[in-house]
């Protein structure tokens, strides 16, 4: 996400944990005496063995890199991003490393409500940040610019996080100012489902951060003609009983219905709607909901209802592309138990990102270099995994979409008329008109990119 949209942004689906707020990701190897460099997709290498000698920078030794995860585990009990570090770093350690140095990565688990505390203790001990995200993630952003310490996460949540300095997103991602899902909503109410476009009802957790995106989606439906004629909140934490709320939508006559929620409590409304009998033309269950865990919870309504999810330019993870192919074999070989979500996905392009950039850096490692490399990407895919994102030049935001409709075998590609591969590119992104909050600077924190070093 980008933003990964949410009934409360307490499940975020982040994930890693530990002890105290940090721990360190064991790799599970044991490096062999000759390693040969590590590729992935079309990148090559990404890892390898080296000569690198120096403590060039707080978290680096001669021996090791030391990066954090951050995430909210302790609170969503989501391990997807402490599954990918530990597929990685075991990965890229197992080929030598980066220019020899052993990559390390700590979890910082900011429980949802202290990603303040948590970030205050990676700006002491670690390197960079990687991989990682979390909820709440405004609440650290101003102690991370006055430690200067470099990010790349996973996934952004609030606007004074997404797009903030020091900031590289690898994979599609939340572009501060723009509606990351205008083109999804374009084609679901003027091509695919036009019969919905007025009657599209929203429903969205009861939280400050849910609400705002509840007001991003209305302006851009608003913009493109939709109407909405139901617009409903309910308790954050979910609720028993879905019955009142299934009624609801019937009454309005609701088509096309944005959940703003977890998977979990979908699946409970959609049960309630196919129980009465009410099908709707689409429901938007939001790529959070992009897993095989939901399609079973879904049990009839799989077939009954008509589950789509926009992967904002990210490979289905049922497609043959290689590098996808790869990522399966990886966390079949080093994390066989793990899920490979959405979200593991972005966070996979963020360790790429950060690897290569930091073994062009050599021996001389230090966090400005390790940015302004990864900066110069102008077509930045991950190896193949996701659709070339200009990180030099982010704004505006790359227009391309593709979505995945759910079934009772599975995801599959819906008929979205696809245009460039797996994606579909020809709808201009939109940029928002109303103030829903900017990103923070250097200059917010009295610092410049003069000071970063």
């Amino acid at each position: 996400m980008s933003i990964v949209t949410l009934a409360v942004v307490a499940v975020l689906a982040t994930g890693c944990g530990g002890r105290n707020g940090a721990t360190e990701t064991d790799d599970g190897t044991n490096r062999a005496d000759t390693a040969a460099a590590a590729d992935f997709g079309d990148l090559a290498p990404v890892c390898g063995e080296g000569d690198a000698s120096t403590a060039s920078a707080q978290g680096v030794t001669a021996d090791s890199i030391g990066v954090g995860v951050f995430s909210d585990v302790g609170f969503t009990k989501n391990s997807e991003f402490i599954d990918t570090a530990h597929v990685f770093t075991s990965w890229c350690n197992e080929a030598g490393g980066i220019n020899g140095r052993e990559l390390v990565a700590v979890t910082r688990d900011a429980k949802l409500m202290e990603p303040r505390q948590r970030m205050i203790e990676a700006c002491r001990e670690d390197f960079a940040l990687v991989g990682g995200g979390a909820g709440l993630d405004a609440l650290g952003v101003e102690q991370r610019l006055e430690c200067m310490l470099p990010n790349f996460p996973a996934q952004t949540v609030q606007e004074k996080a997404a797009g903030a300095d020091l900031e590289i997103s690898a994979s599609p991602a939340k572009i501060p100012g723009y509606d990351n899902y205008a083109g999804f909503r374009t084609w679901a109410v003027d091509e695919a489902y036009p019969e919905s476009k007025n009657a599209v009802g929203m429903i969205n957790g009861d939280s400050a951060v849910t609400r705002v995106i509840g007001q991003m989606n209305l302006e851009t439906l608003e913009d493109i003609g939709a109407e909405v004629v139901y617009n409903e909140l309910y308790p954050a934490m979910g609720v028993s009983d879905w019955t009142p709320y299934a009624q609801s939508i019937k009454s309005k006559g609701v088509r096309g219905l944005i959940f703003m929620g977890t998977w979990e409590q979908l699946a409970k409304l959609e049960e309630s709607l196919t129980n009465m009998d009410y099908k709707l033309d689409w429901i938007d269950a939001n790529n959070n909901a992009y897993n095989d865990q939901f399609i079973e919870l879904l049990g009839r309504s799989a077939d009954y209802q008509n589950n789509i999810v926009d992967l904002s330019g990210v490979a289905p993870l049922e497609s043959d592309e290689p590098a996808v192919v790869q990522l399966r074999e990886l966390y079949e070989k080093y994390a066989p138990d793990a899920q490979i979500t959405l979200p593991a996905m972005r966070a996979w392009s963020s360790w790429l990102l950060f690897a290569k950039a930091a073994s062009a850096c050599g021996d001389d490692l230090t966090r400005k270099c390790v940015y302004d490399t990864a900066r110069q990407e102008t077509e930045w895919t991950g190896g193949g995994l996701h659709v070339a994102s200009n990180l030099a030049e982010p704004l505006p935001p790359q227009p391309c979409f593709n979505v995945e409709r759910a079934t009772s075998n599975g995801w599959e590609p819906a008929d979205f008329g696809a245009d460039d591969g797996l994606y579909r590119c020809d709808i201009s992104p939109r940029e928002f008109t109303g103030d829903f909050g900017t990103p923070m600077t250097l200059a917010d924190v009295g610092k410049s990119m003069n000071d970063f070093e």
